[in-house]
């Protein structure tokens, strides 16, 4: 697909900036704030960007072709749109943006079960190309079913969060009234009323819902039976047991994603999950963790060859798509950064932002003079 970018938003940051002033207030910070003071939020970038990479320029070299195998599909590039629960709170009808462009660009979205649009409609706007990311239920029945569907829709991946056993604690959410149970404060409010273009797509397309789980809720749930309805149903933590339940009712390719232990990777292995995608939730759940680079690069070199090694948290562009393929990941996944690109451009932002990261990846392959994704590993700076 042609690439498209908008030259007043070349790069992420011009992105985050214009969506910090389109978005309001208590939206943009539920996007781009980490857990208690921000630490791990911080440590996952500068982690990150202490990988270097060396060129190889005088080199034998053609060209540069991004195009990445994952789990039976080649991918144009090595990344894909991670799951973000609240999405229509950030931007209206984001998910079904952000599906269509990911599909037209032939890179994976991850679909979260707490976002605000279904599995089904998303299934139907990528043909079945879209991944799903399952907030394990309490209730069996309701785990069940959701698998169904997924499965009926044509899903291939399913990814089952580890990261979440609580909600993480989140300042900037308890002040907005976004925290455990959320309120509408007058202040929010009237923040919505200085952010006309977003106000108005709220009203098209409809007030935010959980559209995945809306089969499951009570009618009529005020903002306290809603926290309390989601406390009781998401209270399913993972443990072997459940994830080997899972493994056996779900026939296609499956990935755990917020393992960042060894012990947890072994368990993994054993019990035939496919993949993991080492995460630390963003920064949003742990501030006292560790940057998903660092487990994500131990972890690769130990059981690349056992089970899929991806990773997301921390990375913004191209340069740190390469870093972190180059640190040994077989695949990335970022949420923020194309949550940027339609805070600031709407139906627009999806396209646009694919396009800048798939520009700024190849110019990173280029400049190195790596022919292959796959050898990227090869021009990374090793430090004694």
């Amino acid at each position: 697909m042609e690439l498209t970018i908008n030259p007043k938003y070349p790069s992420v940051t011009d992105l985050r900036n214009r969506a910090m002033v389109k978005m309001p207030k208590f939206a943009f910070e539920y996007l781009d704030g980490g857990c208690n003071e921000d630490i791990n939020l911080d440590k996952n970038r500068s982690d990150l960007q202490k990988v270097e990479l060396i060129p190889q320029y005088l080199s034998k070299f053609d060209k540069s072709d991004t195009k990445t195998e994952l789990f039976g599909h080649t991918y144009d590039a090595p990344f894909g749109i991670a799951p973000v629960g609240l999405q229509g709170l950030m931007w209206p009808n984001s998910p079904e943006i952000l599906a269509k462009a990911a599909f037209k660009h032939n890179v994976p979205f991850i679909l979260s079960t707490v976002t605000t649009s279904s599995i089904e409609r998303i299934a139907e706007l990528t043909e079945g190309k879209s991944w799903f990311q399952l907030y394990h239920p309490a209730e069996e029945k309701v785990k069940k079913d959701l698998l169904d569907r997924a499965a009926n829709t044509g899903t291939d991946v399913l990814v089952i969060l580890a990261d979440v056993p609580t909600f993480g604690y989140r300042p900037r959410d308890v002040r907005n009234g976004l925290a455990m149970p959320p309120s509408m404060s007058i202040k929010n409010i009237l923040e919505v009323f200085t952010k006309p273009d977003w106000a108005i797509k709220t009203l098209i397309h409809g007030q935010p819902s959980f559209k995945t789980m809306e089969k499951y809720m009570p009618k009529g749930l005020n903002l306290k039976k809603l926290a309390e309805f989601m406390d009781v149903t998401f209270s399913g933590r993972l443990n072997e047991d459940r994830i080997a339940a899972i493994r056996d009712q779900w026939k296609g390719k499956l990935v755990i994603k917020g393992v960042v232990s060894e012990l947890d990777t072994q368990k993994a292995i054993k019990l035939g999950v496919d993949g993991l995608i080492v995460s630390n939730h963003g920064g949003r759940q742990l501030d006292a963790g560790q940057s998903s680079i660092v487990p994500m690069t131990h972890l690769a070199k130990k059981y690349k060859n056992q089970i899929k090694i991806m990773v997301d948290s921390g990375l913004r562009g191209g340069p740190d798509i390469a870093r972190a393929m180059a640190s040994g990941a077989e695949f990335t996944f970022m949420g923020r950064s194309f949550m940027y690109g339609v805070g600031a451009l709407g139906k627009q932002g999806g396209n646009h932002t694919i396009s800048l990261m798939k520009r700024e990846f190849q110019q990173v392959m280029e400049q190195v003079c790596c022919e292959r994704v796959e050898d990227l590993p090869q021009h990374l700076l090793t430090k004694d």
